[in-house]
């Protein structure tokens, strides 16, 4: 069985995607841009302030499942240079405690609208 999860708070799929499927006790989050659900724009300033945004709108697609950012096992991050790792990173270890998820970074050609990043995550109930 597959339920799919849906926040308003995040922002919609741009493509024939899911914000998240939730299977078999797994919460698996499509990647997340860095849109402000409330504008549609992406977050002002750069990749650390995008990270910010795209984290922030899987932690609302965590909480309409009913999880929180410390029941994430797996991450992805996309970023559009390997440049911005460590800017990303410094963002990235202020949403975790004690037990970090596994995670892969890599840089890809590029982003879907521009983005500098994109985040996706895979949750354990």
């Amino acid at each position: 069985m597959k339920k799919v999860i849906f926040s308003a708070s995040a922002p919609a799929a741009i493509g024939p995607y899911s914000q998240a499927i939730e299977a078999n006790g797994f919460l698996f989050v499509s990647g997340q841009l860095p849109v402000d659900a409330q504008t549609g724009a992406f977050a002002p300033g750069g990749v650390a302030e995008q990270t910010r945004q795209s984290l922030d709108n899987v932690k609302h697609i965590l909480s309409e499942a009913g999880l929180s950012m410390a029941d994430i096992v797996k991450t992805t991050v996309f970023l559009s240079d390997m440049s911005f790792f460590n800017d990303m990173n410094a963002v990235y270890s202020t949403y975790f405690a004690d037990a970090f998820p596994a995670r892969s970074a890599v840089a890809v050609k590029a982003l879907p609208k521009g983005a500098l990043v994109e985040i996706e995550c895979i949750a354990a109930r």
